[in-house]
């Protein structure tokens, strides 16, 4: 079931209203945490370089980041093994 709600945010002295699922505001609330930004922030950081309506903008953005965030992990769960020592010792 997905819960789509209004939020009113405030763009360069404008209120704007962007409808979101749940999901995606907390995604919102949490790229924004882990980036030391206010969501006002990085919803203006969004709208600045958007090429879609901001609720489509703001999902784009929380999805790349996710996926990005995925793709360097991976990265580095390789790296990792490359430095891992070979389970045998006796080869």
């Amino acid at each position: 079931m997905k819960s789509i709600k209004k939020h009113t945010v405030l763009i360069g002295g404008q209120k704007t209203s962007v409808s979101l699922e749940d999901v995606f505001w907390k995604g919102l609330q949490e790229v924004a945490d882990k980036r030391g930004e206010t969501i006002r922030s990085l919803i203006t950081s969004i709208d600045a370089n958007r090429q879609s309506n901001l609720s489509s903008a703001i999902r784009q953005f929380i999805l790349k980041f996710y996926k990005d965030h995925s793709v360097r992990q991976r990265a580095a769960n390789r790296a990792s093994r490359r430095g891992a020592r070979p389970w045998r010792e006796d080869r």
